[in-house]
């Protein structure tokens, strides 16, 4: 999904901001070369009430990538939400042991789906534009033995459905569809280079 309002004229000395405190986005978006800063968002992620997934994501990608470009309006500002949704509903981080557990045991043989969203948006030039990457995860039928395994080993506590699929956390999974590979980690690459070029960056 885009929601182009003005294009962004090239300009070599305009800063790029991460949007971000995950460290997941932050060494994504290192893979791109690209000098960047980290601010964090101040952005209330409370789910409202009815609200799908996609939505979601899409309203918290934006409303911080808005938040911190209050705060640097001549930067490109990149935010980022991810939500996990399980037959309807949104799955956030677990933030404990047992919590993730609990996530685990209700995802298995699940077909979980990731909605990552992403803006960009520079305040000075009134760009911005958003987009949406979907990915569907099957997950395995797991037993209670392989969660606590798991758990114990990678402790994904700061991850929505408790699973690192760049990590170990890919043994628990039966498939994955995508068309960015990136995006279930939290940030879809392909997406950020398409709208940064929009925005006027040259990558590479």
């Amino acid at each position: 999904m885009s929601k182009p309002l003005t294009s962004c004229p090239e300009h070599p000395a305009r800063t790029l901001v991460l949007g971000s405190t995950s460290r997941y986005r932050r060494e994504l978006l290192e893979r791109l070369r690209l000098p960047f800063d980290v601010i964090a968002p101040q952005v209330d992620e409370t789910p409202r009430p009815g609200e799908a997934a996609a939505d979601l994501a899409l309203r918290l990608a934006l409303a911080k990538a808005r938040d911190v470009a209050q705060r640097q309006p001549r930067a490109l500002v990149i935010g980022s939400d991810q939500v996990a949704d399980l037959n309807g509903e949104p799955l956030g981080k677990p933030g404990s042991h047992e919590r993730a557990a609990a996530q685990l045991r209700r995802m298995s043989g699940q077909t979980v789906v990731f909605q990552t969203a992403l803006a960009l948006v520079c305040l000075e030039s009134g760009f911005e534009q958003s987009e949406l990457a979907t990915v569907r995860v099957q997950v395995r039928t797991l037993g209670e033995a392989e969660i606590e395994r798991y758990l114990r080993a990678e402790q994904p506590y700061d991850c929505a459905g408790s699973a690192k699929s760049e990590g170990l956390g890919i043994a628990l999974l039966e498939r994955i569809d995508s068309d960015d590979p990136t995006a279930l980690i939290g940030l879809p690459l392909i997406r950020v280079c398409r709208l940064l070029r929009a925005a006027g960056l040259q990558i590479p």
